[in-house]
């Protein structure tokens, strides 16, 4: 990839957003997560330095309202919380480097060194704010940005209620960055993804910036402001910091520093504005480099309807893992909708993919595969031989295939990626009809020979790739294909294995769910 985002360079630094705790873990967190997972995965494998950050977001109104409601302090709250979203990362196996919470003392240090930088840059003034503000969004609207709803005022683009308030604030001088993050837009068209994304804040800047809100002074759960114990920080001027926090800031001397700029913000749809908006003018106030890309993630429906919290329907994804398998569901969710639109979660569809995608077609074919081998080449690989044309019409695809995954995951179309390895799982299922090597072993075993090595190096290949994805079944894939584990990077798909290399006999790697009623 040239685009600098894509990590050209040696280290690669990406985040998913930091999840908001006002509430449990649900299969939207789940999702954002796992694509997040899939890129730092690829990127280690391609032999990149990699540092992946998520954590949580701890303070904020609508925070202290949910821990009110509970019935213990904010603190508890949030302890609690992050110690289940945590849990959920590490159980579906997310292979972040740091999980930041922002209540933690080095996040709060960042915050004030950040707020001291925009204060000296005389980008943040004291006066008051008098408008429309959503507690469930923590976000301030316009006049054009709100309506009547069922005799209530509501933010129109998230439906939630919004209350007029006044009282003293610190601003940030956001219309001073109306041109400037036009013209960073136009010199980096790759920093928002997907294109519906760079359409609807290119059109929010271009309408013109109001200066923003940074401080509230009616709660205290947040980083106190600077100098003035009165105000906290804007909920989003807090979290936003948390990805420089876990980078050293303000101590631009340590080596982590040298991750930032962020190749890639993995974020919810609905939070772009304050990614792509507030965050590079903060920076660039700052003198910071802003992120290098933003891609935001579509909505999950589930069985057709939106998740909420009065329907119940949010899902655990740590039951649904429980229930189809891990490595299934982590493959469903990048397979079944392009990455950044909107999609549903459907139980049928899970166990559809399951069942003929990974089942039927990839588990068949490598352990058709496998137990050829283990039966006619007393489960040892068979020699290495000069390919015939008719391998290179299998072995040509497989060759390409590593590039074509690096160039569809690197700009986060992961369901593409997973739709160029599939075309090469569907070949191997026709070539091994088409050779027919259970037939050669009678008439001409030195090519039954040829061909299945032919049909485990694209086995190994296929498993190479999918192990972002589904890491726990393609290491014990790799295992069947004898393959070490200090060789499944990308670069030792080079280095074949040596002939004679003892295989065990296989096992299925997938088990297919019935559908019920």
């Amino acid at each position: 990839m040239s685009e600098a985002w894509a990590g050209d360079g040696k280290r690669f630094f990406l985040t998913t957003p930091i999840y908001y705790l006002n509430g449990q873990p649900h299969i939207g967190h789940a999702y954002t997560s796992i694509a997040a997972d899939v890129l730092a995965r690829w990127k280690r494998l391609a032999g990149h330095e990699v540092f992946f950050l998520t954590g949580t977001d701890e303070h904020g109104q609508k925070v202290a309202q949910a821990a009110a409601a509970a019935g213990v302090s904010p603190q508890q709250f949030t302890d609690d919380l992050a110690a289940d979203f945590r849990g959920m990362a590490e159980k579906i196996g997310i292979s972040f480097d740091d999980f930041i919470r922002t209540t933690e003392a080095r996040h709060k240090a960042a915050c004030q060194a950040l707020w001291k930088k925009l204060a000296d840059a005389g980008q943040i003034y004291l006066g008051h704010y008098e408008g429309w503000y959503a507690v469930r969004d923590e976000a301030f609207y316009g006049e054009d940005e709100i309506e009547e709803r069922d005799g209530k005022k509501v933010a129109i683009a998230s439906g939630a209620p919004v209350e007029w308030t006044r009282e003293p604030s610190y601003f940030f001088r956001l219309s001073e960055w109306t041109d400037r993050l036009l013209a960073f837009y136009e010199a980096n068209p790759d920093f928002m993804a997907p294109i519906s994304t760079q359409r609807e804040v290119t059109a929010f800047v271009r309408a013109g910036l109001q200066d923003l809100s940074v401080s509230r002074t009616s709660f205290t759960w947040g980083v106190p402001v600077p100098g003035d114990d009165a105000h906290v920080m804007y909920v989003w001027l807090d979290a936003l910091t948390n990805y420089i926090t876990a980078l050293g800031y303000p101590d631009t001397s340590l080596a982590k520093w040298d991750f930032w700029p962020a190749n890639v913000h993995m974020v919810g749809k609905e939070i772009t504005r304050f990614h792509c908006v507030y965050w590079p003018a903060f920076l660039m106030a700052a003198g910071l480099e802003p992120p290098k890309r933003v891609y935001a993630n579509g909505w999950l429906t589930i069985e057709g309807q939106k998740m909420s919290k009065s329907l119940g329907n949010g899902l655990d994804p740590l039951l649904l893992a429980e229930e189809f398998g891990l490595d299934p569901l982590r493959y469903y969710l990048l397979r079944e909708v392009p990455f950044g639109n909107d999609g549903d979660f459907s139980r049928r569809a899970v166990i559809g993919r399951l069942n003929s995608e990974l089942a039927n077609d990839l588990g068949n074919l490598a352990n058709r595969v496998l137990s050829l081998i283990v039966k006619n080449c007393e489960g040892r690989l068979p020699a290495l031989t000069p390919p015939t044309d008719a391998d290179r019409a299998l072995l040509g695809p497989v060759e390409a295939l590593p590039g074509q995954v690096d160039e569809a995951i690197s700009r986060q179309a992961f369901g593409e990626a997973l739709e160029r390895i599939w075309v090469v799982v569907r070949l191997g299922n026709s070539w091994i009809d088409g050779q027919k090597p259970w037939a050669l072993r009678k008439t001409d075993p030195e090519r039954m020979a040829a061909v299945l090595r032919s049909l485990h190096t694209a086995l190994r290949t296929l498993a190479t790739v999918l192990q972002p994805f589904m890491p726990g079944t393609m290491g014990a894939m790799l295992d069947q294909l004898g393959v070490g584990q200090g060789a499944r990077a990308l670069s030792d798909l080079s280095a074949p294995l040596a002939e004679g290399t003892e295989l065990p006999a296989p096992v299925p790697l997938f088990r297919k769910i019935e559908e019920t009623a």
